[in-house]
């Protein structure tokens, strides 16, 4: 269940990045509102999360690299940001580091 939890925070947060991106500096009021209610959400669903005992080191290292990984995706595919070789590896490494955290957390 933690992990499910998880999962939904971590949509809620990409969710809500996308629309702070969307909100041209918090002025449209509309994407304002799914900002906030997507951080409202993301960090609620987090803190469930770490309280069915999930490890914080690898709850946090799981939503933030997926996070970080999946706006860095979003904005090359759908908001036109540039994508490189340098910042694929990036991404690349941040998933690599999130899957050790993962193993290590397992022994």
């Amino acid at each position: 269940m933690a992990w499910l939890l998880l999962a939904a925070a971590i949509v809620s947060e990409v969710l809500a990045t996308t629309a702070l991106k969307l909100s041209d500096g918090l002025t449209r009021w509309g994407w304002t509102a799914v900002v906030a209610v997507g951080y409202l959400a993301s960090f609620l669903l987090l803190a469930w999360a770490l309280k069915l005992r999930m490890p914080v080191g690898i709850a946090y290292a799981v939503w933030a690299g997926t996070g970080t990984a999946a706006i860095a995706l979003i904005g090359a595919m759908f908001l036109g940001e540039n994508m490189n070789l340098v910042k694929a590896a990036g991404i690349a490494l941040i998933i690599t580091g999130v899957a050790v955290l993962n193993l290590a957390g397992a022994h």
